[in-house]
């Protein structure tokens, strides 16, 4: 399969973590649609999907909010007394590390491999082999931490011809199948804008998506495509949050077009010039309206899973 990306990770048809649904086989619709049926049976199957939202995807529109929403939501999970891993998986967006007040980048999940390591080969890759990861297996480098948070990157592109993002997307496909956040844990990852990851298969190894959504029309319509494709992957808990309404006339009108499509709405986070100021100067997201908001809808997510 030197040109097809198995959603499941397999090398090859009839590996070891193969599933036999055909989909690297399928040369015409009906047996593509066919195969993407087997795997979503069998993601759905797994036991780790029920319960509690351990293992959070945000996706959206490119330009919606994401990163901003992850550190909001992140800093309020971590003031519940929840321990937080934070994974930037977009390739693009340089400053989510900043918006928790850190200095510096982690080590990146793609140095594992020597084609992107300054450092030459490196030895320290048996841990990510390992077939369960937990927060403490996690080499100290690859992460920064404050408190009860943690942050962690796969990587960037950085430079011209560098190739895709597949590379990318394969590391944090295994590392999130691989990671076992235990009772009062869980993983917050800000995934790339739009849907090429849901094509890889980096989503479903997680239980939860969240949509975040702005005020404009191309932002409402990837939300019905992405809750689509959480779907066919086998995650049944999708949820939307409106990002940056400033009137409650916007608010309405959005949530009228979310339930044509059959979108369920978390909560709103208004428009907040604080949050606005932060990003635009690179530092911290401190005190907030918006901050509050998703204090709320945090809660609401929590009831949720009870």
């Amino acid at each position: 399969m030197p040109i097809f990306h198995c959603p499941m990770g397999a090398p090859y048809y009839e590996a070891e973590n193969c599933i036999l649904c055909g989909l690297c086989l399928a040369t015409t619709k009906e047996e593509r649609i066919e195969a993407t049926k087997k795997i979503r049976e069998y993601l759905r199957s797994r036991p780790e999907r029920k319960g509690l939202s351990k293992k959070i995807a945000v996706c959206g529109k490119g330009g919606v909010g994401k990163s901003t929403l992850v550190a909001l939501m992140a800093n309020a999970m971590a003031e519940k007394n929840y321990k937080v891993l934070v994974l930037d998986n977009d390739e693009s967006n340089p400053g989510l590390f900043r918006m928790f007040g850190f200095e510096r980048e982690p080590k990146p999940l793609i140095t594992l491999l020597s084609r992107f390591s300054e450092e030459g080969p490196t030895t320290d890759t048996k841990w990510l082999t390992k077939e369960e990861i937990f927060f403490q297996d996690i080499p100290p480098e690859y992460m920064l931490a404050v408190n009860n948070l943690k942050f962690m990157m796969a990587g960037k592109i950085i430079d011209p011809l560098q190739g895709c993002a597949c590379t990318l997307a394969d590391i944090s496909r295994e590392f999130m199948g691989k990671l076992r956040p235990k009772d009062e844990e869980a993983v917050l990852v800000d995934m790339e804008a739009g849907i090429e990851s849901f094509g890889r298969g980096v989503e479903r190894n997680v239980d939860t998506v969240l949509i975040i959504i702005e005020p404009s029309y191309e932002s409402i319509a990837l939300a019905d495509k992405i809750e689509y494709m959480a779907d066919g992957i086998g995650v049944s808990k999708v949820r939307a949050i409106l990002n940056k309404i400033s009137s409650e006339e916007t608010e309405r009108k959005i949530l009228k077009e979310l339930e044509k499509k059959e979108v369920l709405s978390i909560g709103t986070v208004h428009l907040d010039p604080r949050i606005q100021a932060a990003n635009f100067e690179g530092k911290a997201l401190g005190d907030s309206n918006a901050k509050e908001d998703i204090k709320k809808i945090l809660q609401r997510l929590l009831d949720e899973s009870m």
